[in-house]
């Protein structure tokens, strides 16, 4: 029997996961009377019960009983019943953001206020995000990459990397990305953008990125880039962060920055300690 307890910030995808983990096989059951929780376990860890695989979810809606909810389900783990907690973040904008864009008041909102409601829901789901197995970042995710990591998690049976790591691309006439964790400037490099044969062309291609990579300052950055984040990453890691969010940026963001960006890519997406994705602000194709 697998076990699976979804929760996390209201916002966060925890519905989203639910739905992608029933179409995954796992029988899954929301927001369940917190009176009820005890005798659900017991049912579902029946010998011989057809049912093997659980999801539950848990989220604030059980108002003040939340505290009790968790309090069951600890009670249960020393009984005997396994179970592992998904926990569903997303940073404090894009909850504010997707509240908005669907019209919808926070649970918590006593006032009204999305933010204060936020507020009083992470200080109310610290305790069970500290005891969370693995923790999923949506603030960036598409689902199809929200799709994938629940697969490779729960169906694939891989091992977890609980750090996502976001390489970024952008322009700085266009402003520095606002979460952007580490921001490296690369317009120290000689500018493609003032070569007729590369103008209209971008890091992506072929022409572009053997011209920036032909400076020997170009290598030199990256071995410098990549020593760094390989010191920097399993420190991250052990402090509990999740996401990271590496930002390259040029003048344009079509050219230098894409080149270094795809080059760290390469280098870094098959490490296995950290999840990691590729994006392009100021290009229309992504990886």
């Amino acid at each position: 029997m697998r076990f699976v307890v979804v929760t996390g910030m209201s916002g966060g995808g925890k519905s989203t996961a639910l739905k992608m983990l029933e179409d995954a096989g796992f029988y899954c059951v929301d927001n369940l009377p917190v009176s009820l929780i005890e005798k659900f376990v017991e049912l579902i860890a029946t010998p011989g019960s057809e049912i093997t695989k659980v999801a539950l979810g848990l989220d604030v809606r059980a108002g003040q009983s939340f505290s009790e909810a968790t309090a069951i389900l600890q009670k249960e783990k020393k009984a005997g019943y396994d179970f592992e907690i998904l926990f569903m973040d997303a940073s404090d904008f894009a909850l504010v953001k997707r509240y908005k864009e669907t019209r919808r008041l926070h649970p918590l909102a006593m006032d009204g206020r999305i933010e204060d409601g936020i507020w009083r829901e992470r200080k109310m789901l610290e305790g069970i995000r500290e005891q969370a197995d693995y923790v999923i970042d949506t603030t960036n995710l598409l689902t199809r990459e929200l799709k994938g990591e629940l697969d490779r998690i729960f169906i694939q049976n891989e091992e977890y990397n609980s750090l996502m790591i976001t390489l970024l691309s952008f322009g700085f006439k266009y402003g520095i990305p606002a979460d952007a964790d580490l921001v490296f400037d690369v317009r120290f490099l000689p500018n493609p953008y003032y070569l007729d044969a590369l103008k209209q062309k971008t890091g992506n291609d072929k022409e572009v990125s053997d011209y920036v990579m032909q400076f020997s300052e170009s290598e030199e950055f990256l071995d410098r880039l990549t020593d760094m984040l390989g010191f920097l990453i399993p420190n991250y890691v052990k402090e509990g962060k999740y996401q990271l969010v590496v930002a390259i940026g040029c003048t344009g963001g079509q050219h230098r920055s894409v080149t270094l960006a795809n080059e760290l890519y390469s280098r870094m997406k098959n490490q296995g300690s950290y999840g990691i994705k590729l994006f392009h602000r100021e290009v229309r194709d992504k990886r």
